[in-house]
């Protein structure tokens, strides 16, 4: 399977949507991170946003968790439902986090609110 390239399309560009997710959506925390989810029936793909602040380390930690993230949206990508808008939010604990520990509590996350398209076995 190959990974998903991630168009300028799918980011979250303008603060109001940020907003609007935050006041109208449904948050749940990890350990790691927090996935904020916000369904919008007139999105024809899903819109991505990351919040890595600086409570979380330097500028190169918050880049390298920002590509993190990135990669697990390019590696899942396919299997996420369209109509919806999602916020990553960095945890200060994330640095400590390995690829693959981000990686298990964000699709944690994402199965709790029914991001994931149901594959036929």
């Amino acid at each position: 399977m190959r990974p998903m390239r991630l168009p300028r399309k799918f980011s979250m560009t303008q603060r109001a949507e940020f907003a609007r997710v935050r006041e109208y959506g449904k948050s749940r925390p990890g350990r790691y991170l927090v996935v904020s989810v916000l369904q919008e029936p007139e999105l024809d793909h899903f819109k991505l946003g990351f919040i890595v602040t600086k409570k979380v380390g330097k500028a190169h930690l918050r880049n390298l968790l920002r590509r993190r993230f990135r990669a697990i949206i390019q590696k899942h990508g396919d299997q996420l439902k369209t109509d919806r808008y999602i916020v990553t939010i960095a945890r200060w604990r994330a640095v400590e986090a390995s690829f693959h520990e981000l990686e298990k509590d964000w699709l944690k996350q994402a199965r709790h609110f029914g991001l994931l398209k149901e594959v036929p076995e």
